[in-house]
C-alpha cells in the first residue's frame, strides 16, 4: 500500500510539473510593423499547457527527444566599411553608439536586445574597404617578416573590442577574401588564384592572423581558408582556389594551430554558395577530413535544401551559414519571409550552427564601397543603417535575426546555448507556419530547461489578393497542449519544463 501511495504521489508531482508549464514570454515582429521585435507577456494570464483537445488549424508538434546541433548565434561581417561607420558614429555621438551596440549585442537573458553573438571578420581588404591591402604586401616576403595586422584600419579592432565588452560570448570567425597579391599567379589580390608554391606560406599567414587577433584580445573561434573559392573578380579582392589547394592549406594550418597553442580554433571549409554543396565541400572532406571541423554556406546560388547533400554524407561535421546580403529597395516583409524560411529557421533546420548576413552596417546608399569595384550592383544593404548625421536605424535583416537569436541564447551566465529539437506542423493550415524549435539547458540540473519556438506565419495571400490571416495554432509538448494565435509575422515564444 505504501509503495502504491508513493507511485500515486510521484504521478501527481509529475502531472503538476507538466501542467504548470506556461508561456510567459513572447517576442514579435509583424508584417505591418505594429510589432518590431517587441516583447510582451500574454494578458491577463500566461498561456497554459493543458490536457489536449481539438487541434488548431495548424498543429505544432514538438519532439524534445530528438536533439540536434547546438546553435551558436546570429550576426554579420564586420567589414572595414562597417567598422568605419561605427567609429564615425562613436566620435559623433558616443551615447547613440553605445545604445546601438547594446541593442545589437547585449545577450543578457532579459535584455531588450538581439544578443548577436557570431561575427565574421575579413582578413585584409574586401569589396567593402577603402583600398586594397593584405597583412603583408612586401613582394616575395615568403618568411612573412613584414606581416602586420595593423595594415587594417584600427577601427576594426576597437569595434571588435567594444562588441566583446558587451557580449563576452561572441564568436569571431576570420577569413581572407584573397591571399597577398604576390602569392598569386596574377600578382594582384583582385582575382586570379594562389601560386601553389605558396601553400605553406599561406598556412603560416593564416596562423599569424590568428596569433595577431589573439594578441589584440580578440579570441578566434573559427577560421576559413578562403572566402568564395569558386569565384574570381578582377575589380576587388577575390581568389579562385581548387579543392586540392584548400585541402593542402587546411592540413598545414591544422598542424600549425595545434603546435602553437590554438588547437581549439575550428577550421571551416568552402564558405561559398549552397549550389555546389554536393561537390566542393564533399571533395574537401575526402581529401582533408582531419583538418576541417566543418563547412559553411552562402545564399547567392542554390537553395537551402542543398545543405543536406553535404550533411547526409558527413553528418558528424559542423555546418555554418555565413553570408547573405540584403539589397537596397527590396520589400521589407517579403525579405523577412525569405530570410526566415531559408536562413534563420531554414538553414538551422538543415544543420547550421549559425546564421549570418553580410555587412553589419552600411549607409543608406550601400556605401562605402571599394573604389572601382563592380560588387553589389543593385546596392547591398547592411543589417544596420548608420547615417552621416549621427543617426541610425535597423533593417529587416536585424528583425529577422533578432527573433531567431532570442530562442537560442544561454539562459544562464556560462550556461549552454540552445540546441535544435524536433518539430513538425500538421493541420489544415500546416503550410502557413514555418517553425524552428529549441531547447536551452541550464547550469544547475535542478533548474528547468527553456524551450522555445520561432514561428513564421506567412499566410498573406500575397501572390493573389493581399489578405493576411492570423493562424490559430495548437502547440503539442509532452502530451500537453497550448493554444496561441500567430499573426502574420514572426513570433518567438518560450516556456520552461524539467529535463
Amino acid at each position: 500500500m505504501m509503495l502504491r501511495s508513493l507511485q500515486i504521489f510521484g504521478s501527481l508531482a509529475l502531472l503538476q510539473a507538466v501542467a504548470s508549464q506556461q508561456i510567459w514570454d513572447i517576442w514579435q515582429t509583424t508584417w505591418d510593423r505594429n510589432m518590431l521585435f517587441t516583447y510582451f507577456q500574454p494578458t491577463p494570464d500566461p498561456i497554459n499547457f493543458v490536457t489536449p483537445g481539438t487541434i488548431g488549424s495548424a498543429d505544432i508538434v514538438i519532439d524534445d527527444s530528438s536533439v540536434y546541433q547546438t546553435v551558436y548565434g546570429f550576426g554579420a561581417s564586420l567589414t572595414d566599411s562597417s567598422a568605419e561607420l561605427f567609429n564615425n558614429l562613436k566620435v559623433q555621438n558616443s551615447g547613440s553608439y553605445w545604445q546601438l551596440m547594446d541593442y545589437l549585442f547585449n545577450a543578457t537573458d532579459t535584455a531588450n536586445s538581439a544578443g548577436f553573438s557570431y561575427i565574421r571578420v575579413p582578413l585584409g581588404a574586401t569589396d567593402f574597404s577603402a583600398n586594397t591591402y593584405s597583412y603583408d604586401d612586401i613582394n616575395g616576403d615568403s618568411s612573412l617578416n613584414d606581416f602586420n595586422i595593423n595594415a587594417a584600419p584600427s577601427g576594426v579592432f576597437s569595434v571588435l573590442q567594444d562588441i566583446l565588452s558587451i557580449n563576452h560570448m561572441t564568436r569571431f570567425h576570420i577569413v581572407p577574401w584573397s591571399p597577398p597579391g604576390w602569392m598569386k599567379s596574377g600578382g594582384t589580390m583582385s582575382g586570379g588564384s594562389l601560386d601553389t608554391q605558396y601553400i605553406s606560406t599561406m598556412a603560416n599567414y593564416l596562423l599569424k592572423s590568428v596569433q595577431a587577433f589573439s594578441n589584440k584580445g580578440i579570441p578566434i573561434y573559427a577560421i576559413s581558408i578562403q572566402n568564395e573559392p569558386e569565384y574570381s573578380d578582377s575589380t576587388y579582392p577575390t581568389c579562385s582556389m581548387p579543392v586540392a589547394t584548400e585541402a593542402q592549406i587546411g592540413l598545414a594550418l591544422r598542424t600549425l594551430l595545434n603546435d602553437y597553442g590554438f588547437s581549439g580554433v575550428k577550421i571551416i571549409g568552402y564558405d561559398h554558395n549552397w549550389v555546389d554543396a554536393a561537390n566542393y565541400p564533399v571533395q574537401l572532406m575526402q581529401q582533408a577530413e582531419s583538418a576541417f571541423d566543418g563547412v559553411s554556406f552562402h545564399c547567392y546560388q542554390g537553395s537551402v535544401s542543398d545543405q543536406a547533400s553535404f550533411t547526409s554524407q558527413y553528418p558528424n561535421k559542423e555546418v555554418y551559414f555565413t553570408e547573405c546580403s540584403g539589397a537596397l529597395g527590396s520589400d521589407w516583409w517579403s525579405d523577412i519571409k525569405w530570410y526566415m524560411d531559408n536562413i534563420f529557421i531554414g538553414s538551422i533546420s538543415y544543420g547550421s550552427s549559425s546564421g549570418l548576413m553580410w555587412n553589419l552596417a552600411l549607409d543608406g546608399n550601400g556605401q562605402p564601397l571599394l573604389p572601382g569595384t563592380d560588387s553589389c550592383g543593385g546596392g547591398c544593404r547592411g543589417v544596420v543603417q548608420i547615417n552621416n548625421d549621427g543617426t541610425w536605424s535597423v533593417n529587416q535583416e536585424f528583425y529577422s535575426m533578432a527573433q531567431a537569436s532570442k530562442a537560442i541564447l544561454p539562459r544562464d551566465i556560462g550556461g549552454p546555448w540552445g540546441q535544435r529539437i524536433g518539430v513538425s506542423v500538421g493541420g489544415s493550415l500546416d503550410w502557413a507556419l514555418v517553425v524552428g524549435a529549441y531547447k536551452t539547458g541550464r547550469v544547475s540540473p535542478n533548474d528547468w530547461n527553456r524551450y522555445s519556438i520561432v514561428v513564421l506565419n506567412w499566410d498573406d495571400s500575397a501572390s493573389t489578393t493581399w489578405n493576411p490571416q492570423p493562424v490559430e495554432a495548437t502547440i503539442e509538448f509532452r502530451g500537453m497542449q497550448a493554444t496561441y494565435t500567430f499573426p502574420v509575422g514572426v513570433t518567438t515564444l518560450w516556456w520552461y519544463a524539467p529535463n
